[in-house]
């Protein structure tokens, strides 16, 4: 009999044993299966910082990568700027929903990179100050010629900009388990703008800029944001120059209009030859309306110096001139050329009689 219960125990220890084996073998199987979107999701990840684009095309269900191609991120010009933005991307799973029926999953990632915005900035004000003042030496680039330019600033004002401008995001990416292993459905706005660096494209904010200022010029006909003081001096500093008020006079212009002459010294700070025309960004105002350009009859140096590319750090007197409607109190407004800070602005109000 006691050897009968031996027996009995003995075989319940096995059945125990088996029924372990094979819970853990199944919770093993579970636990190795749901590590395989993640996996795919990582490999995916690592491609983006890589800029392997190959790679990310095969975890792509879609296997579609032109999102990539409207932000210029495969554009060969802007390859090394890419590049250098992406190494810095980090990431880390933080969830990973798992159906093992389905053959489905959701892996959310934390990313962190570099937001290129102050880059980005920097760049389109200086391509467009080289543009225009590329544009008055009459010199005509190709369109290769132009791109080769954008990408070189694009690079120059990276590595003057802080490194440490960094923004973060949460990206859900919904993968399905398929023949060839797991997938990830699609390529999502959100990547490409982290690869982009926060940026739509290179070329069409560009574009975006110059609409923008083509808009401002034509609507900018009245100035319901003027502000301006009797004790205001026209007297601004950027770190491109300074301008300082000297004197104004009033004259004829060649029809024999009234017109004004607005005198002020124009102090070149950049690290290369520019001149006031390409820098500032002067407006004259009577009763809240844009006054026009005007030619005057009589010919000034200092006129002829606005026009002209000084040296860094040299100082030239510039004049340029406005029409007249009346003898109205005249309120001019200077700030730099296509710079995106609207509060770097300076004021004066000048009495016509």
């Amino acid at each position: 009999m006691a050897q009968k219960n031996k027996k009995g125990h003995a075989g319940l220890i096995i059945f125990i044993i088996v029924l372990i084996l094979a819970i853990g073998g199944g919770a093993g199987f579970y636990f190795y299966q749901r590590q395989q979107p993640q996996k795919a999701a990582e490999k995916f990840l690592d491609s983006m910082k890589n800029m392997d684009f190959s790679t990310m095309e095969s975890m792509l269900q879609s296997s579609d990568l032109s999102a990539l191609d409207n932000a210029d991120i495969r554009n060969a010009a802007y390859t090394d700027f890419f590049t250098a933005i992406n190494q810095k991307m980090t990431y880390k799973i933080t969830k990973n929903r798992f159906d093992i029926q389905n053959g489905t999953a959701s892996i959310t990632a934390h990313i962190t990179y570099v937001d290129g915005t102050d880059i980005y900035k920097a760049t389109i004000t200086e391509f467009l100050r080289q543009i225009v003042s590329n544009a008055y030496a009459g010199t005509q680039l190709t369109e290769e010629e132009t791109q080769q330019k954008l990408a070189s600033i694009l690079n120059e004002k990276a590595a003057e900009t802080e490194t440490d401008a960094f923004s973060e995001a949460d990206i859900v990416y919904p993968l399905i388990k398929t023949n060839s292993g797991w997938k990830i459905v699609s390529l999502d706005d959100m990547t490409v703008k982290i690869m982009s660096a926060n940026f739509k494209s290179v070329e069409d904010e560009i574009n975006n800029s110059l609409n923008n200022m083509d808009g401002d010029s034509s609507s900018d006909s009245s100035a319901s944001s003027l502000q301006a003081s009797e004790t205001d001096i026209l007297d601004l500093t950027t770190d491109k120059f300074t301008i300082k008020y000297k004197k104004h006079t009033i004259t004829k212009d060649f029809a024999g209009n009234p017109c004004i002459m607005i005198y002020y010294d124009y102090t070149n700070h950049s690290t290369s030859a520019s001149s006031a025309m390409v820098d500032v960004n002067l407006k004259a105002y009577q009763h809240g309306e844009v006054c026009e350009a005007a030619i005057p009859e009589n010919n000034d140096d200092a006129i002829d110096h606005f026009t002209a590319e000084i040296q860094p750090e040299q100082t030239v007197t510039v004049c340029q001139a406005f029409t007249l409607t009346d003898e109205s109190d005249v309120t001019v407004q200077a700030q730099e050329a296509f710079s995106f800070d609207e509060d770097a602005t300076a004021s004066q109000i000048l009495k016509v009689k």
